[in-house]
């Protein structure tokens, strides 16, 4: 167990959700950039909204909870509200109560924090208990993972569960001396043990992550912009959402990598600090 591990990945501005306005920065910038650079800090945040221009933080991490999430962010400076981040457990609960509103009771294979964002959701996490039917299995990337609670994922899901998993990632990075295993490794030592791939992957690249902020925000994908690091997660799931797919290189792509990919990214740019510029090149010339 690792559970005292303080894992905090997730992507500074996962989504920009943008409005005709902001849409028509983006891609009015595309043609104006000079490529100078200027600083991207929490000052850009506000700056974002002063030019009518919205955002949600969002990460694959459900380890911990939107709250835990806000009160990092707070320690960093930047501030923001529930309404403003998205993680993958809260992707889940949403397809949840849309597409099995019958599932009330839940056997959670993940944090206690990602269990207690569950129950404040309304549904009940059943116990490691044979008597203690649920309606669904979640798993999920798990620091606390309990060797009983595997085994009694694997029986239900060999029951036939309804099996959905938070996110596909294999291993979460860190810069420690070790290799942390998320969510789809333990999915896969689940489907050796019973056969069984989930029925249903939530998070990047699945669109559904972007679908429900755009439900949130009554947003259309062409109002939309995926800002991150990952062709095959990030930009991948814009594509996917039919959004607009921005990826900076300040992660793990490098330029090389991303040009040589079909179809493209919309745009492609060094960080954050240029795509900040940008949109206050574009806001000036609009």
């Amino acid at each position: 167990m690792c559970e005292n591990m303080e894992v905090y990945k997730m992507d500074m501005i996962g989504f920009i959700g943008m409005g005709n306005m902001g849409t028509a920065m983006l891609k009015g910038a595309k043609r104006t950039f000079d490529g100078s650079r200027i600083i991207f800090h929490r000052k850009s945040v506000d700056k974002m909204k002063e030019l009518g221009i919205g955002y949600s933080f969002l990460t694959n991490n459900p380890s911990k909870s939107t709250n835990d999430y806000l009160r990092h962010l707070s320690g960093m400076g930047i501030k923001a509200v529930k309404d403003e981040f998205y993680t993958s457990a809260q992707a889940t609960i949403d397809y949840i109560r849309v597409h099995h509103p019958e599932c009330k009771r839940l056997f959670l294979l993940g944090t206690p924090s990602m269990i207690k964002e569950f129950e404040e959701a309304g549904f009940e996490s059943t116990d490691d208990n044979a008597d203690d039917e649920p309606d669904a299995v979640v798993v999920s990337f798990d620091m606390s993972l309990v060797y009983s609670r595997l085994c009694r994922a694997a029986w239900w899901i060999n029951q036939k569960k309804l099996y959905i998993a938070t996110n596909p990632d294999r291993v979460c990075p860190t810069d420690k001396p070790l290799v942390l295993v998320d969510c789809g490794s333990i999915c896969s030592s689940l489907e050796y043990a019973t056969g069984r791939e989930p029925d249903v992957v939530i998070g990047k690249p699945d669109p559904r992550m972007l679908n429900g902020i755009m439900e949130r925000h009554n947003l259309r994908a062409d109002q939309v912009a995926m800002v991150g690091d990952r062709i095959y997660t990030d930009i991948l799931m814009a594509q996917k959402a039919n959004a607009l797919g921005v990826l900076v290189l300040s992660g793990e792509t490098t330029y090389e990598t991303a040009i040589a990919v079909h179809p493209n990214p919309d745009l492609i740019l060094r960080d954050l600090a240029e795509l900040q510029q940008m949109l206050l090149l574009a806001h000036e010339i609009d």
